[in-house]
C-alpha cells in the first residue's frame, strides 16, 4: 500500500520559480501568471542579484533574460551550470539562431522568444517541471494512449501496434524522449546519432526525422509528439491526454 503521507508531503509543497529579468512589467506579469499557477516566485533585476537569490533560496525552475544591465545572460547561465543543474527557460528578443543553438548547448533547457503568449510559456514551464518531477527510478516508458515507447526494452507501439524502426529512427526517437519537453539542438542530435565529424551534416537528419515521422503518422505541420524549433532543434511534446 501507498504511503499517503509522502504523496501528501510531495503535493503540498509548491515549486519555486526564480524570475531573472531587468523588466518591471515583464517580472510583475510572469509573477502575477505564475502564482496564479500555484508556483512560488521570487523576482531579481539583474544576474548578479539572481544568483545570489538562487545560491541562498535555491529554485526548481529558473527563467532567465538574456539582456540584462549587468552581465549577459549567457554569461550567467555558464555561472549558473558550473555548479546547478535546475532547469532554466531563457527569455530573448534575439531572433539569431546561432544564439539560441549555443544558449541550448551551453545548458538551457529551453527558451521563449518575447513577446510570447503566457500559454505557451506556462507550458513549457510544466514540460520542464516533468521532467524534474520523475524519479530517477521510474520505469523509462513514454506511452500517452496512442504511442507507447519503452527505452528498456527498445520497443514502440502504435495504436497498440508494433512500429518497426531502423536502427538511427529508433536511436533519435529515444534521444527526444529522454529529453521530453526540452529541445534538443541539431549539432547535439548529430553528434548523438553520427558523431564529432557531422555536426554541420542537417541533411542527414532532416531525412532521417521526416522518416521517423512518417512512421509514427506525426504531422509536421500539427505535430503531436515531434515538434520542430525552425533552425534549432527537435523538441519531444508528447502528453497525456487531459482526462
Amino acid at each position: 500500500m501507498n504511503d499517503p503521507t509522502a504523496t501528501d508531503a510531495a503535493a503540498t509543497v509548491p515549486a519555486r520559480v526564480l524570475v531573472i529579468d531587468d523588466e518591471p512589467q515583464i517580472r510583475r506579469f510572469l509573477d502575477i501568471s505564475l502564482r496564479a499557477q500555484g508556483y512560488l516566485v521570487e523576482t531579481a533585476e539583474t544576474g548578479e542579484a539572481g544568483l545570489q537569490a538562487l545560491v541562498a533560496r535555491g529554485a526548481d525552475l529558473v527563467i532567465l533574460d538574456l539582456g540584462l544591465p549587468d552581465r549577459d545572460g549567457q554569461d550567467v547561465l555558464r555561472d549558473l551550470r558550473q555548479w546547478s543543474q535546475v532547469p532554466v527557460i531563457l527569455l530573448t528578443v534575439r531572433a539569431d539562431e546561432g544564439e539560441k543553438v549555443t544558449a541550448l548547448d551551453s545548458g538551457a533547457n529551453d527558451y521563449v522568444t518575447k513577446p510570447f503568449g503566457v500559454q505557451e510559456l506556462m507550458a513549457r514551464v510544466r514540460a520542464l517541471m516533468r521532467w524534474r518531477a520523475t524519479p530517477g527510478d521510474a520505469p523509462p516508458v513514454f506511452d500517452d494512449g496512442c504511442l507507447r515507447v519503452d527505452l528498456a526494452r527498445r520497443e514502440v507501439f502504435l495504436q497498440g501496434e508494433p512500429v518497426q524502426l531502423a536502427r538511427k529512427e529508433y536511436a533519435l526517437l529515444a534521444l527526444l524522449v529522454q529529453h521530453s519537453g526540452r529541445v534538443v539542438t541539431q549539432p547535439q542530435m548529430l553528434r548523438e546519432l553520427w558523431g564529432q565529424h557531422h555536426e554541420h551534416d542537417t541533411h542527414y537528419l532532416r531525412v532521417l526525422v521526416g522518416k521517423l515521422r512518417q512512421k509514427l503518422n506525426d504531422d509536421p505541420a500539427a505535430p503531436r509528439w515531434i515538434a520542430t524549433e525552425p533552425g534549432v532543434g527537435l523538441r519531444f511534446i508528447g502528453e497525456k491526454p487531459a482526462s
